[in-house]
């Protein structure tokens, strides 16, 4: 059915207009030529769509790239030059940062390529080519097998298309469902491991504005960061090494001068997270009645103590900036979708398709017979779900961002390679490990916090789930201290071996079997060991079980909202690959009497300045350079040097760091955020304010070049005046 939907949608689409809400859509670039491009040189677009994806020729997929696990980049110079959002590489930034070289508060340039920064763990991949392989995935399967017989099927074929994709060379593949596994595409990609730190603004200009400004237009924040890609000698992947050169890419985007200006096109080709468009109205009630709203108040509780403690000694700002940002980064969001979801009804939407969906199914016995049970059979499901997921992420937020927690973790699993016997070796190369994470652990750890987190989450975990959902040894630790977690927290955190480095590295080195019973006296392990026993055996079965239930009937009807809107052009959710999305250069109103305009300038981030809060303290060489207008080739011709700007691009997470391109394929911008009014385009886009934030292009180069005198860089870079 679904490929018979396809083709029908191609055919439709070049006889007459399909049903599309303007500029919504993250879509598939191999896919481009066949759906898109027609529209795209409507709003502006000068290419064509072998410029955009192409096997057969250099084109920009060649120069964008996925950054680390979560984020996008874009290649900007034939040595293998990156930018990307310093959000996605401040981790980095933090890692190579000390009192002595606080490189998070200075900001980072190396001034030639000797002086880069090796980055262990950090890679980027880069796609070489994708293929619908549906066909192939789905041989031998049918609607009318057990869904257990239907998986092991898929995944055997997978496997083998998989190998096939990667025989004889040294690529990486995958195989990724689309339209919730009615369809399926390869990816076959290019992995390079040598990646190093080129330059990074201070903070207070990579992360200028913080949390506050954090999901909100106007923005004045110059977030981006600059890597290299290293290769061996025949350009291709290398584990690091002095040897290795800088990368020849295939292509890299030009950058262009130039400028934006309201109406002109826009795209945004980057590696987009996930998306929930097109599930039951019992989803989107789950996590704005039931989910959210619990992760919002816990992360609120660690937030604010991670800040104080981050107001009270440069050190631990340094230690948990990082951690705090990550955290903080999906709390806001989710407060920004609750009301998005509010303001635009979507639950009621949702709900008012779902009636027309039934009656058109009911309409007809066959469609009845095939699609009548589905929404019964969702509200079954999600019945038992919520509760479970509850479960499920609640105590994930309460074991996570406790480093000591974290650490009990990593102990535990030598403890059960001693209970289960495993060889010398492996204990050996496990302690190892184990000794070398806690050394970054408490590189970036204070007792003091990490102390009062504990107490907090604590509290809450006893407060926010029912009782037969809590971990024995915590339920045991809540008895005997009578529920006094300040108090208990002191006790346990001035003699537990996770809490102190000399304690923890002490014992791991002398650790033997001897040791497993010993350490279950400790609180700190025994309540992280409980609590994920909890979770593995009450939890996870009942979840993948409903989870597995969930899939199938989000495949069906999936399968029928295509078939009940067959003049809709359906767009597949993201699913962290590849994606096109485009659009225009758009202000808009925000609420009544409240208009944006597309364009925030140098000026803004004057008028916010202010030395007492740390997020808003500009650096003195920028109000220099403001005042006496030294801006070089950079600004306006208005006079001003402009920072930031949206557009109507259908973004979300993972989007971080893509390249914004205009109608010629030049690079314009860096895309990094999404306007507060309509954050929740996760799972409803609204085209009046769904709005992505990038920051303009020659604010990065501005910054390279005037701040940081790094103007060396801009050498390798095509700019186009």
């Amino acid at each position: 059915m679904i490929r018979r939907l396809l083709y029908a949608w191609v055919l439709m689409f070049v006889v007459f207009p399909v049903t599309l809400r303007a500029d919504e859509g993250m879509w598939i670039p191999l896919l481009i030529e066949k759906y898109n491009i027609r529209l795209m040189q409507e709003k502006g677009f000068k290419l064509s769509a072998e410029d955009i994806y192409s096997v057969n020729k250099a084109c920009m997929k060649d120069a964008v790239l996925k950054f680390g696990s979560g984020c996008t980049g874009e290649i900007i110079s034939g040595d293998g030059l990156l930018i990307t959002n310093h959000h996605c590489g401040r981790s980095m930034v933090q890692s190579h940062s000390s009192l002595e070289n606080d490189y998070l508060s200075k900001g980072f340039w190396a001034m030639s390529k000797k002086e880069e920064l090796a980055n262990p763990g950090l890679s980027v991949t880069i796609l070489k080519r994708m293929e619908d392989v549906t066909d192939r995935v789905l041989s031998g399967t049918s609607d009318r097998m057990e869904t257990s017989e239907r998986d092991r099927i898929i995944a055997t074929n997978i496997a083998r298309l998989v190998s096939e994709a990667t025989s004889g060379n040294s690529y990486k593949a995958s195989i990724r469902p689309f339209y919730m596994g009615n369809q399926y595409f390869l990816f076959v990609d290019e992995v390079f491991t040598d990646v190093r730190l080129v330059g990074a603004p201070p903070v207070t200009i990579g992360n200028f504005g913080s949390e506050t400004d954090n999901w909100i237009w106007p923005r004045h924040t110059g977030d981006f960061s600059l890597f290299r890609i290293y290769a061996g000698k025949d350009n291709k992947p290398a584990d690091y090494s002095p040897d290795n050169e800088p990368y020849k890419p295939a292509y890299f985007f030009p950058i262009s001068l130039k400028g934006v200006k309201e109406g002109d096109f826009t795209m945004v080709f980057g590696y987009p997270g996930t998306t929930y468009e097109y599930v039951p109205s019992y989803h989107i009630k789950m996590l704005r009645d039931y989910i959210n709203p619990k992760l919002i108040d816990i992360r609120t509780r660690k937030i604010d103590i991670m800040e104080a403690a981050m107001e009270s000694d440069p050190l631990i700002r340094i230690q948990y900036f990082v951690k705090k940002s990550g955290i903080a980064n999906a709390w806001k969001k989710w407060q920004g979708e609750l009301l998005g979801l509010k303001k635009m009804n979507t639950v009621g939407e949702k709900e008012q398709y779902e009636q027309k969906f039934t009656a058109w199914v009911n309409n007809n016995k066959e469609r009845s017979a095939k699609y009548g049970q589905i929404l019964p059979d969702y509200k079954e499901v999600y019945d038992s779900y919520g509760e479970l997921r509850l479960v499920n992420d609640y105590t994930s937020e309460v074991l996570s961002d406790v480093e000591s927690f974290r650490l009990a973790k990593n102990v535990r699993a030598l403890a059960e390679l001693y209970t289960n016997n495993a060889s010398e070796e492996t204990i050996e190369n496990l302690r190892t490990a184990i000794l070398s994470s806690a050394e970054t652990t408490f590189k970036n750890y204070n007792a003091d916090t990490d102390r009062k987190l504990f107490a907090a989450v604590m509290e809450m975990y006893g407060s926010n789930l029912d009782n037969k959902w809590l971990a024995p040894a915590y339920t045991r630790l809540k008895a005997e201290t009578k529920g006094d977690f300040v108090a208990s927290a002191e006790k346990i955190y001035s003699s537990s071996v996770f809490t102190s480095e000399t304690r923890f590295n002490d014992f791991v080195k002398k650790f033997n079997k001897s040791s497993v019973k010993k350490i279950e006296r400790d609180w700190i392990y025994s309540i992280a060991a409980s609590a994920s026993d909890m979770i593995t055996t009450s939890v996870t079965p009942g979840l993948q079980e409903l989870n597995s239930r969930i899939q199938q009937l989000n495949r069906v009807y999936m399968s029928a909202q295509m078939e009940f809107e067959s003049d809709r052009m359906f767009y597949p959710d993201a699913n962290s690959t590849l994606r096109v999305a485009y659009g225009n250069i758009a202000g808009y109103k925000a609420k009544d009497a409240v208009n944006y305009e597309f364009v925030t300038t140098l000026d803004g981030i004057i008028e916010k300045d202010n030395p007492e809060v740390f997020d808003y303290d500009v650096p003195d060489k920028l109000k220099e350079l403001y005042i006496d207008k030294d801006y070089g080739r950079y600004a306006t011709e208005e006079g001003k040097i402009p920072v930031c700007f949206i557009a109507t691009n259908h973004t979300t997470g993972g989007n971080s760091g893509s390249p914004v391109i205009d109608s010629n394929g030049y690079l314009i911008g860096v895309n990094f955020d999404r306007a507060w009014e309509g954050v929740a385009s996760d799972m409803d886009f609204n085209p009046e304010q769904s709005r992505n934030i990038s920051l303009d292009i020659r604010y990065a180069l501005f910054i390279i070049d005037k701040f940081a005198g790094a103007g060396y860089l801009l050498d390798e870079m095509k700019i186009i005046e």
